[in-house]
C-alpha cells in the first residue's frame, strides 16, 4: 500500500491496522490551497465527427476494421495514426462515437505527434493532477484498490469517464502505451449506450428525469493523500443529466459512473444510495456491453467519454507501465427527450428497411420475381 497514506502513520494498538483518518482531519488535505480557480463553462467548436463521411470511405480505404464485440470496441489494422489525413481523422472520430473505443497496435507516434494529432479534435484538457498542459502520464496502479478504499474515499479502481465532474467533461481521450508488462495492466471499457438499453422501460423513464451528482471531492482528497500531489483546482460538484444525448450520434447514453457519481439531485439520501448500489451492479455485470484490451508497447486506444466508461483492471503485475494520454474538452452534457436509444434506432431502421418490401407485396408485387419458365401454369 502507498506510503503516502496518512492512515499508515496511525496504527491501532488493538488491531495492528491503520486507523482511518477522515479527510477533514488530514492536514495535507485541509490545508492545501489549489493554485488555479474553478473552471468556467466552455463552448467547444463543432465536433470533428460531424464533418465525417458516414460511410468512412477514406478511413476504410487504408485500414481494416474488426469489431471485438457486438456492442463496443473495434480494432483498426494496417494503418499508422501518424499518417492519417484530416478527413480520415474526422472519420475516425465518428467511428469512435459509434463503437465507443477504437484500438491500434504497433503505432509509431511520438508524444509530440500525439499532441499535434489530438489538437485536431479540439482544445486539450488537463486533469486536476496534471502538470504538463498537453498530456498526462498514466502509470497504472498495483495498489490493492479494495484495501485502499478503507483509508481514502475515492474508488480509484472503479468504472469512470475521465473527469466527468467537470462542467465541460472530456469528449475524446487517447492513450498510447510506451512501457507495459507482458501480463497484467489491461483496461476495460463498457458502453453507455448498452447500459441504457439494458434497463427496463420503467427505469429508463425514471432515470431520464434525474441529475447525477458528479463530484471531484473524493478524487481531490485521494490525490493529496494517496498520490502525494497537489490538485490544480478546488473541488467541484456538477449536476449532469443521468441520461445524456450524444451530440453526434443523437443516441441516449447512461451518464452514471461509480468513480465520480455520489447521488442524484432529485432523490433523498437512502433513495440515492440504493439506486447507486443498483447501478454499481448494473455496470459491473454488463459483460455483454464491455470489452477488455491487452496492451502492448505501441498500442493505442481512442475512446469517447460521452458514451463509455473505463477502468484499469487491478493486478500485481511486474514491470513498468507507462502511457501518454491526451484529452480534449467536450460540450456541457445535455438530455434531449426526443433522442432515441441505440436499440430503438436499430429497430426503427430495420422496420424502415422492411417497409418497401411489405408495401410491394401488399400492392400485388412479390419481393421475389418468379422465373416465367419454371413457374407453374
Amino acid at each position: 500500500m502507498s506510503a503516502n497514506l496518512e492512515a499508515l502513520k496511525h496504527i491501532s494498538e488493538d488491531s495492528g491496522f491503520p486507523i482511518t483518518i477522515h479527510p477533514n482531519f488530514s492536514p495535507r488535505i485541509k490545508d492545501h490551497v489549489p493554485p488555479e480557480p474553478v473552471r468556467e463553462q466552455l463552448f467547444p467548436d463543432k465536433d470533428r465527427a460531424t464533418f465525417a463521411d458516414p460511410e468512412k470511405k477514406a478511413l476504410f480505404a487504408v485500414a481494416k476494421a474488426t469489431d471485438l464485440t457486438e456492442s463496443i470496441g473495434t480494432v483498426l489494422e494496417g494503418v499508422q495514426l501518424s499518417q492519417l489525413t484530416p478527413q480520415q481523422l474526422d472519420e475516425l472520430a465518428l467511428l469512435v462515437n459509434e463503437r465507443g473505443v477504437v484500438f491500434f497496435r504497433g503505432q509509431d507516434l511520438t508524444t509530440e505527434q500525439q499532441v499535434r494529432l489530438f489538437e485536431h479534435y479540439g482544445t486539450l484538457d488537463r486533469h486536476p493532477a496534471q502538470k504538463d498542459v498537453r498530456h498526462v502520464v498514466i502509470h497504472g496502479s498495483r495498489e490493492d484498490h479494495r484495501e485502499v478504499l478503507k483509508y481514502t474515499p475515492w474508488p480509484l479502481g472503479d468504472w469512470h469517464a475521465d473527469t466527468s465532474f467537470e462542467i465541460n467533461p472530456p469528449s475524446y481521450s487517447l492513450l498510447r502505451m510506451e512501457e507495459h508488462p507482458a501480463v497484467g495492466g489491461d483496461t476495460a471499457w463498457v458502453s453507455g449506450y448498452g447500459l441504457y438499453d439494458t434497463l427496463s422501460a420503467a427505469l429508463r423513464r425514471f432515470v431520464e428525469g434525474l441529475h447525477a451528482v458528479h463530484t471531484s471531492r473524493l478524487q481531490y482528497d485521494t490525490i493529496l493523500d494517496l498520490w502525494g500531489v497537489g490538485p490544480n483546482r478546488p473541488p467541484v460538484d456538477s449536476h449532469h443529466p443521468a441520461v445524456r444525448t450524444h451530440p453526434v450520434t443523437g443516441l441516449k447514453a447512461l451518464n452514471i459512473n461509480t468513480g465520480f457519481v455520489t447521488g442524484f439531485a432529485e432523490l433523498k439520501k437512502h433513495e440515492s444510495d440504493k439506486l447507486l448500489d443498483f447501478f454499481a451492479y448494473h455496470i459491473h455485470s454488463a459483460d455483454d456491453h464491455s470489452v477488455r484490451w491487452k496492451w502492448e508497447v505501441g498500442s493505442v486506444a481512442m475512446w469517447d467519454n460521452r458514451c463509455v466508461l473505463h477502468r484499469v483492471i487491478p493486478g500485481g503485475y511486474e514491470g513498468p507501465r507507462r502511457g501518454i494520454r491526451t484529452t480534449v474538452f467536450g460540450e456541457k452534457p445535455y438530455y434531449d427527450p426526443n433522442s432515441e436509444s441505440r436499440a430503438e434506432r436499430q429497430r426503427r431502421l430495420k422496420a424502415e428497411a422492411a417497409a418497401p418490401a411489405a408495401n410491394g407485396e401488399a400492392n400485388g408485387h412479390s419481393a421475389v420475381k418468379e422465373d416465367p419458365i419454371s413457374a407453374p401454369a
